[in-house]
């Protein structure tokens, strides 16, 4: 708030200062001085977005995917190493083994022959070398309920569109039959994505607060992490870009808002959707249990810098 007072005040002294200089302006004239001098702030570097600008912050805080400057998401054309994807790849193929449904559990869950079929696919993929406890694994289970990454993708595939639940059974929509039969699984990687970050609650598997929004900051955020792969130093950028998010947090006792919003940050986007995409793998105790931001406990995976180039 301070920052932004001092703005405002050196904007309206600069006008006053062209009015002085030349009191003959007419209205649309000063007003064109203002639009102008207001363009040449908000375009302006700011030191606190790492470089940015408040036009390109605020493109990338709520513009739709294909509206984004500065920045190309892609589609990979090998989908394989993604376990969101590959998990989706296994609901459609068995939904199109049967003529595009299949039946749901009691719970509405998805089949344990599905279950099994996406619990044998870890060993497949980066993340396997710290899923090494499958009891406590968000990569295999014995159900739905127990199989965090595979509960995640089921629900970004309903809220995308591609697959609805009625009458106890999983139905693809027709339009993605047709869609999968032409294009293959690269036709949902979008769609995906953005219910991913524009859909989808990031609170949805922990206990913390829901009041604290990240989606709104994930190009920043997979921006920085691109460019050095410090999660401590992300945290600390993010704390300093957006620091109304630390006055979202509840107090505790044990923890200061800046180690909350850290937590939030190394859970809820590097574990629960990086890591769930194949984007980057990290070691959990690096992650979480050191607070050097030059550690880098972030394995940035190939899918990363083919989904996203950025020309900041």
């Amino acid at each position: 708030m301070d920052s932004i007072a001092k703005q405002h005040a050196a904007l309206v002294d600069d006008i006053a200062q062209t009015v002085a200089m030349s009191p003959n302006l007419s209205l649309d004239e000063l007003n064109l001085v203002a639009q102008q001098k207001i363009s040449q702030l908000n375009n302006r570097a700011n030191a606190d977005f790492c470089g940015l600008s408040s036009t390109q912050m605020q493109n990338w805080l709520y513009a739709p995917l294909h509206e984004l400057i500065d920045v190309t998401i892609n589609t990979p054309n090998d989908l394989s190493s993604s376990p969101v994807m590959r998990y989706l790849a296994l609901i459609l193929d068995e939904a199109m083994l049967q003529g595009g449904s299949f039946k749901a559990t009691v719970r509405g869950n998805l089949p344990a022959k599905l279950v099994k079929q996406a619990s044998e696919l870890l060993p497949e993929f980066a993340v396997a070398k710290f899923e090494t406890v499958p009891s406590i694994s968000e990569y295999m289970g014995s159900n739905e309920d127990k199989f965090n990454a595979l509960h995640y993708t089921r629900i970004l595939a309903e809220l995308a569109g591609i697959i609805y639940r009625k009458s106890g059974a999983f139905h693809v929509k027709k339009s993605a039959q047709k869609q999968y039969a032409e294009q293959g699984l690269q036709a949902f990687f979008l769609p995906m994505l953005s219910a991913a970050v524009k859909q989808y609650n990031w609170a949805y598997f922990d206990s913390w607060s829901d009041k604290v929004d990240l989606r709104m900051f994930w190009v920043f955020m997979l921006w920085r992490l691109q460019s050095h792969g410090s999660v401590n130093r992300l945290c600390q950028e993010v704390a300093l870009a957006f620091p109304a998010l630390l006055d979202q947090l509840p107090v505790e006792e044990y923890f200061s808002p800046e180690q909350l919003l850290n937590s939030l940050i190394k859970t809820r986007f590097i574990e629960r959707f990086l890591q769930f995409w194949g984007f980057v793998t990290v070691n959990p105790k690096s992650l979480f249990y050191s607070e050097d931001s030059s550690i880098k406990a972030v394995n940035v995976q190939p899918l990363f810098g083919e989904s996203f180039v950025f020309t900041v």
